[in-house]
């Protein structure tokens, strides 16, 4: 799968397009301050000049275009950078194509040739941010299968990575893997509501041969146990010694409370029993006294 070339082939400027910079004022105006990024200088407008700044600072501004493709600066975080897939709404639909917000105050544009189904206003889409090459116009995509990475997952079992959940399927739930790679969340591996659009550290179970990578909500074998047996002993210890869940309590209660499996839960009471730190009572676990 070839991937289109996300640099700007206009060589108009040395900022990063659609991405945060780190620029230096270089004049003021009545319409706010230049600050020096190439053959051009791009305007700060007045209402987003940090208080106090001066010539010759340097300040952290995301760089895009105006209504009129000139390049424009902001102080604001938007919501996506260029190179990030994001869950965004539309804010309108006209003859051209779609308009997401994504934070600033002009919208994401994403034209019609780039939508999976004719978007609609109101409803949220994964999309993938880029500069189109030809217009040099940062736009979004709901193709986001053509901006994955095609190189072979660099991960292990174990591995903790960062999750955009993407899709429900027949098996669980499709995501987007460190902004790069896609994965599966399968429906076992699941504790808790997901959502599309959810972001959530995640780890690998395994990367296959064809370079899919299978993912879980929590870590696996001894090791999650042992970090849970302890995470387990230390609410034991700030809550008056005792929880009122127990084995026979239901799988998403103890989601709710600590985040991990009951079969994970289990096993950890067991490592807290065999260690004589805890009793195991009809209504729950109790700390038991530290041993002299």
């Amino acid at each position: 799968m070839e991937h289109q070339n996300l640099t700007p082939q206009k060589d108009r400027t040395r900022v990063r397009l659609g991405q945060m910079n780190h620029l230096a004022v270089k004049r003021s105006a009545p319409q706010g301050l230049y600050l020096a990024g190439g053959p051009e200088d791009i305007l700060l407008p007045a209402k987003y000049v940090p208080s106090g700044t001066q010539i010759g600072d340097e300040i952290d501004v995301f760089v895009y275009l105006d209504s009129e493709e000139r390049l424009v600066a902001t102080t604001e975080t938007p919501l996506a950078q260029v190179g990030d897939f994001a869950w965004l709404q539309v804010s309108w639909v006209n003859n051209f194509g779609a308009f997401l917000n994504w934070g600033l105050m002009k919208d994401l544009f994403v034209p019609f040739r780039e939508q999976k189904m004719k978007m609609q206003k109101g409803n949220y889409y994964l999309v993938h941010l880029h500069v189109d090459p030809e217009t040099y116009r940062i736009v979004a995509s709901a193709k986001v299968e053509r901006y994955l990475a095609d190189d072979y997952p660099p991960y292990h079992g174990g591995d903790e990575v960062h999750l955009l959940i993407w899709q429900k399927t027949d098996l669980g739930f499709k995501a987007i893997v460190d902004n790069k790679y896609a994965g599966l969340l399968f429906d076992d591996e699941i504790f808790r509501h997901l959502h599309s659009g959810d972001r959530v550290t995640a780890y690998v179970k395994q990367v296959r041969p064809d370079g899919k990578i299978d993912l879980s909500l929590q870590k696996k074998g001894q090791r999650a146990v042992v970090d849970f047996s302890e995470t387990l002993l230390r609410h034991l210890q700030v809550n008056g010694g005792r929880t009122p869940l127990g084995d026979k309590s239901p799988a998403e209660e103890i989601y709710a409370v600590f985040g991990v499996s009951k079969k994970v839960f289990k096993k950890a009471v067991g490592d807290l029993y065999k260690r004589h730190l805890i009793a195991i009572q009809p209504d729950g676990l109790q700390l038991l006294p530290a041993q002299p």
